[in-house]
């Protein structure tokens, strides 16, 4: 019985090493990927939209809030309009990978989002906010051009799922080019991009209202 104990306990802790270690090899190949608009492997179901930088936190966003793309990387919620589009763009991510950033973010602090045309959006965080799960009303549209980030709470948990979840709030400036951002965030981007899909306001308002349970479950 102690033998079970013991290999069901390094079961459970190797499983948890490779989730992050996971999430990190996976946005690699992204990387790759969203340079090349393709998708990031060939049976791959979602492709990159975006590039987001939370400090020093630098990842590439799937689009997708589902558990097959929050493995590898943050989801942007289908049928809210894509970052820098007006209304109300919803990405999703586990809080013990891409959205760990998130615990120490303050009122204040930038996010810097750069779209597939290679433009930089600048976000600065307007509020941050602990709520049930069940709550729908922080995927709604919105007037300005808003970013919600949602991830599970709270961050040290020991078991994922929980009720509640974090959300941070984030409102954009005017987009600027990428030569106008530093080197570090610059990236050449082809002049080809992904077909034309519908805008937050094409949408039933049904479509818009996805329990966030639904988004990220650790």
């Amino acid at each position: 019985m102690k033998r079970l104990i013991l290999l069901a306990a390094l079961m459970a802790i190797a499983f948890g090493a490779w989730i992050p270690i996971k999430a990190q090899l996976a946005q690699i190949l992204l990387r790759i990927a969203w340079q090349r608009h393709a998708k990031p492997w060939p049976w791959a179901d979602t492709h990159p939209v975006a590039r987001m930088v939370i400090g020093d936190e630098d990842f590439i966003v799937l689009e997708g809030a589902n558990g097959r793309a929050l493995a590898f990387a943050p989801g942007h919620l289908e049928h809210t309009p894509l970052p820098g589009e007006r209304g109300n763009c919803v990405i999703s991510a586990h809080r013990d990978t891409h959205f760990a950033a998130l615990r120490n973010a303050q009122l204040g602090d930038a996010i810097r989002v750069q779209r597939a045309g290679g433009d930089w959006i600048a976000y600065t965080i307007v509020a941050q906010r602990i709520v049930d799960k069940r709550d729908v009303w922080v995927t709604r549209s919105t007037s300005d051009t808003t970013l919600t980030l949602v991830t599970c709470y709270p961050f040290d948990a020991i078991v994922a799922g929980g009720p509640q979840r974090y959300v941070v709030v984030a409102r954009a400036a005017a987009a600027r080019s990428a030569s106008s951002m530093p080197p570090r965030f610059q990236v050449s981007m082809p002049s080809t991009s992904f077909p034309s899909r519908a805008t937050s306001h094409e949408v039933p308002r049904r479509s818009m209202d996805a329990p966030l349970g639904a988004m990220s479950k650790s």
